[in-house]
C-alpha cells in the first residue's frame, strides 16, 4: 500500500457524514428491530434484554454489510484508504520492537517498514490534527535517520512491501 496525499477537508467531510449516519442506523435500526420483536413476542417479566441485544447485533450486522458493499464508492475513497492505512501501521505497530532490534543490527527492511510507519503516522496524525505526537515522531525519525546514515542505507518507502513483515 502506497502513502497518498489526502485532502483533509474532504477526509474529515466525509468521516463525519460515515459516522453520523452509523450512528443514527444503529439508534433507529436497533430500536425499531427490539420494539417489533418485543411486539411480536412480549414477555410476562418485562424483561427484553436479548430482543433489544439482538437488535443491536442485527443492526450492526446491516451496517457491516452495507459498508462493505459501499466501500468503493467515490465518496468513500478517503475514509477507505484512512481505514486500510490504519491497519497496515497497526500490523507494523506489532512488530515494532522487532524491527528495531534488527534495524540497530543494520536490517534494511527493518528500517524501510519503520520509515513507512512513521511516514504513514505522520500522514494520520496530520489528518486527525494529532500534532502533540508529532513531536515524539520527529525524534523516531532523526533515530532512524542515524541508522540509515550509520549503515549507509536510502529509504525509499515506495519499495515496502508488507511481505518484508513476514521475516520479523
Amino acid at each position: 500500500m502506497q502513502l497518498q496525499d489526502i485532502d483533509k477537508r474532504r477526509y474529515r467531510k466525509h468521516l463525519n457524514w460515515v459516522i453520523g449516519l452509523c450512528i443514527a442506523v444503529l439508534t433507529a435500526g436497533s430500536l425499531g428491530i427490539a420494539q417489533s420483536l418485543i411486539l411480536i413476542f412480549p414477555d410476562a417479566d418485562g424483561s427484553h434484554f436479548h430482543w433489544n441485544l439482538l437488535g443491536v447485533i442485527l443492526t450492526c450486522l446491516g451496517i457491516f454489510l452495507i459498508l462493505k458493499r459501499i466501500r468503493h464508492h467515490p465518496f468513500m475513497i478517503e475514509v477507505v484508504y484512512v481505514w486500510e492505512l490504519k491497519q497496515a501501521l497497526n500490523r507494523i505497530t506489532r512488530k515494532m520492537p522487532k524491527l528495531k532490534k534488527a534495524a540497530q543490527q543494520g536490517d534494511i527492511n527493518a528500517m524501510l517498514a519503520m520509515q513507512y510507519s512513521y511516514s504513514g503516522s505522520r500522514l494520520l496524525w496530520t489528518l486527525d490534527d494529532n500534532t502533540i505526537t508529532l513531536e515524539d515522531l520527529a525524534i523516531w525519525q532523526a533515530e532512524l535517520d542515524a541508522l540509515a546514515q550509520q549503515y549507509q542505507v536510502t529509504l525509499d518507502i515506495e519499495k515496502y512491501n508488507e511481505r518484508i513483515l513476514e521475516a520479523f
